[in-house]
């Protein structure tokens, strides 16, 4: 298991600075944010990290989210964001990009008794991610499913709620993220969800439960990467969260520290 930074959260005052902060702080992979760049033009994007000391291994988010909008213009420009972002990440070597549907409630209208809005909601992205499952696959990349936390998101909340859909779209490329903060609160138990869903984990986001860097709150993350070291995870943790303290960068090391004393302590619970 490898752990990553949004390049957002990273002490210095250029990308390049970031970049070179990372290398020299043992960050294994930065991820970078959608929202940042136009999806209609990301050659700039492509010249900006081609020799990144750090590999760029994840998108997160995108320009908009409008995947599940009633307007078909709207949606169209989620998805072909997302293809944008797509070849992107394969043109980077990253997984690939990570997409919540939604925020708030649903848009498309109720139309029970023929169908209610989550199950027309559900259907509708069932075959949104066919799509987008085809266009990764093509770029070498994975679209991932985020669930949220319900005061976030209405849709997908618990890692079940994407599982149901992963399995409807049966495209390998479509994949889950997990994230310790979201499950945190709506997981009864963390660790077991992981043991439960885990074939479909291909990315991590880190964060505490007061959605700070790890090491300041309760959650238990040793506990957590023991389950993710039980259903093979290798891939990236990428911290997405606020940092606090004084000193940002003393923060980001400690905290990193700390996690790679938790994989330790995970990795000699699976060796007893």
């Amino acid at each position: 298991m490898k752990i990553g930074l949004q390049l957002g959260l990273i002490p210095g005052s250029t990308t390049q600075d970031k970049l070179k902060w990372a290398a020299d702080n043992g960050v294994e992979g930065i991820e970078i944010t959608a929202r940042a760049y136009d999806p209609a033009d990301l050659t700039p994007v492509r010249r900006e990290f081609e020799n990144s000391p750090v590999p760029i291994v994840s998108i997160c988010g995108n320009t908009t989210f409008d995947y599940l909008d009633p307007d078909p213009a709207k949606r169209k420009a989620s998805i072909d964001a997302s293809k944008a972002f797509l070849k992107l990440a394969g043109d980077l070597g990253a997984v690939g990009q990570i997409a919540p549907p939604i925020f708030g409630p649903p848009r498309i209208p109720d139309l029970s008794p023929y169908k209610d809005a989550i199950t027309l909601e559900k259907d509708l992205l069932v075959e949104i991610c066919k799509d987008l499952g085809e266009h990764a696959a093509a770029c070498n990349a994975l679209f991932m499913l985020e669930p949220l936390n319900r005061y976030e998101q209405h849709l997908l909340k618990k890692q079940a709620d994407a599982v149901e859909i992963i399995e409807r779209v049966g495209h390998p490329n479509v994949t889950l993220i997990s994230d310790f903060f979201h499950m945190h609160i709506e997981e009864r138990n963390t660790p077991e969800t992981i043991r439960q869903v885990g074939k479909y984990i291909s990315h991590v986001h880190l964060a505490d439960n007061t959605r700070e860097q790890p090491g300041t709150g309760d959650i238990d993350f040793v506990a957590g990467f023991k389950a993710l070291l039980d259903v093979g995870f290798k891939g990236y943790m990428i911290f997405e969260c606020r940092i606090s303290g004084p000193d940002k960068g003393k923060a980001i090391q400690e905290s990193i520290a700390y996690l790679r004393s938790c994989i330790d302590k995970a990795k000699a619970l699976g060796a007893a």
